[in-house]
This record gives structure tokens, sequence and C-alpha cells, in this order.
């Protein structure tokens, strides 16, 4: 698997990462839990140093997972995981420093490591100063309990504070061929400063792998039920994005999801995707990506042909969309 640094902060990852959110919160049916075990190690053999967690995925035995798979190969790999959400009142925030330090030290124990190598603010919290919250990081940082600061979901301004105060080695926000926000703003903010992008759900949460369509059930239990992207109505409307990965596929020798994955991977090189998966074949479908060679021509046909795709839905109902992008 080929490397990549995350902007100028120095750390290497593998050019794909693995979202280990599916393997316990999100979606149903919850996989077995000694099958996702031997999954993750499956991610190691075949050449993944990049892990994400949190501690509100399940909540808590997400990291628990994690740091049981991971344990015997922990000089290895790089663990990036999160605090900020109020886990026994979600969705709510909480990034206080003294709660960030209770995360610190509860997510220590459940990855059982002696530092956290990526620590992501989950999402802004408006009622503490994002100066105070990259403060408190850079003193974990100090105390070699973190190695790197990370922010998710936040806006350039936000970005640009708490740069200020901590270096920030990455921010983690959606971004893919149909979630395409990022690009005005934040993508040159980015590149200004040195920081890393490893962009969340790259496949739509499945979507853009062409496995579903408008008549494809989504359980109750299914977080996806609840976004305004995947009623019937909004899925029928954005088939037209599905087929043009489905057009490139087919050109290419290769499945949607490898296309919508390289066409990530070509954006920038401090771009490092994290798709999430609870099967084998998957993940090897997914890493195929990183040998996938789009050439100048497809990149700019597909971006050409997605801009003239207006995608339908929003991301999260609006309550959540409020904590997005602060």
């Amino acid at each position: 698997m080929q490397q990549r640094q995350l902007g100028r902060s120095g750390l290497q990852v593998s050019a794909l990462g693995l979202g280990c959110m599916g393997m316990t919160h999100g979606y149903l049916p919850k996989p077995d839990r000694g099958e996702m075990l031997k999954l993750l190690r499956a991610a190691v053999d075949r050449g993944v140093t990049f892990f994400d967690t949190a501690e509100v995925y399940g909540p808590f035995d997400n990291e628990e997972l994690v740091g049981e798979a991971l344990a015997p190969v922990r000089g290895q790999v790089v663990i990036a995981t999160k605090f900020g959400f109020r886990v026994e009142n979600m969705p709510g925030v909480d990034s206080r420093p003294e709660r960030i330090r209770q995360v610190a030290e509860a997510s220590l124990k459940r990855l059982k490591t002696d530092a956290i190598d990526l620590f992501y603010q989950h999402r802004p919290d408006p009622q503490v100063p994002i100066e105070d919250v990259a403060g408190t990081v850079r003193d974990l940082v100090r105390e070699g309990k973190v190695k790197h600061f990370g922010l998710s979901e936040a806006g350039s301004e936000t970005i640009r504070r708490a740069h200020a105060v901590q270096p920030v080695a990455a921010l983690q926000s959606e971004y893919s061929l149909w979630t395409r926000d990022l690009e005005p703003e934040v993508l040159p903010l980015l590149a200004e400063l040195g920081i890393g992008l490893v962009p969340f759900s790259p496949l739509g949460r499945g979507y853009l792998t062409g496995q579903m369509d408008a008549s494809t059930p989504l359980q109750p239990g299914d977080f996806r039920a609840t976004l305004p992207r995947f009623t019937p109505e909004a899925r029928q409307a954005n088939e037209a994005l599905v087929a043009l990965l489905r057009r490139t596929a087919e050109r290419k020798g290769a499945t949607p999801a490898q296309v919508a994955l390289a066409w990530l991977l070509a954006q920038q090189p401090w771009i490092v995707p994290i798709p999430g998966t609870t099967k084998l074949h998957r993940l090897e479908e997914n890493l195929g990506a990183a040998a996938l060679q789009l050439t100048a021509e497809d990149l700019q046909q597909i971006r050409s042909a997605a801009e003239a795709i207006p995608v339908q839905g929003g991301r999260y109902p609006e309550a959540m969309q409020r904590m997005v992008g602060r």
C-alpha cells in the first residue's frame, strides 16, 4: 500500500485508511465482534496503517474493538479517535477542557495505548472558544498523551484559529463526488496551512458503490433512514451520479466504488479517504482503488459530468446540519 503524508504534519499513513464506525454503530444488522476483529487484522495484513474510531461509536465499544484488534501491531499503525460529543445526550456537544481530558484518558485505556496518534474534535462546540480546545490538546501533546491534533467538520475560520494555537494535522470532513462543499474555501485553506484532509463517507455512505437504489430497504435502526439524501425520492434523483461512475468504471475495468475513491486520491496527495466496511471482499475492492490510475482526461470528464448533476437531499436533518462547518 502506498503511503501519504497528512499535510506538513509528518504523519505518514496508508493512502487509504479504514473507517471503523460501522463495525459497532450506525448500521444494521450489527456485525459479529469476532468477525470484525478478523477484518481489522486482515486490513493490517493488506497494508492499511490508518484506522479511524471515536468514543461515541457504540458508544465506547468501537474503541475497545480497535484497541484489541491492533494491540499486537500497535507500533505499525496510526489510530485516530475523537472527542467532543456529549455521549449521554446525543447529539449535544461538549468540548470543555476538562471533558477533553476525561475523554483522552478513557480513550487511551480503551485503545490499549500510551498515546493517541490523532485526536480530533468531533464537532465544533459553540460554547467553547476553539483556542481553548486547541490549547488543551496542545497540553496533551506536551504531556505525550496525544501526538497530533485534528478537527472534524470545522469551517475555515475555526480551522485557522485552531491552527494558530496548535498545528492541525488533519481535517476530517465528508468529501466525495456527491459532497463537494469543501472545494470553494476549505480545500484552499488546507493547502495554504499544510493540513491533510481525511474524507469520511467517501462512498456516499454506500450509495456511490452502485449497490443500492431507490427501492433498497433501510432498516429503522439504520441511521441513513434519518438522512434527507436517503429518501427513496432523493436516491432516485441521484442515480445519474452512480450512472456516471458506472460508465467510467466500465471503461477502466474497475468498479464504481474504486472510481469514486480513485477520484478522491487524485485530487491532492494529502487526501486520505477512510471508507468503512464490514466485509472482507469490500475491503479488498476499496483497496484496489489505490492502484487505479485516472488520467487528466478521465478526471476532467468526471468532474464536468458531476457538476451538471444537481445532488438532491441534504446531508443531515436540520438539527445536525447546524453543527457542520462552524
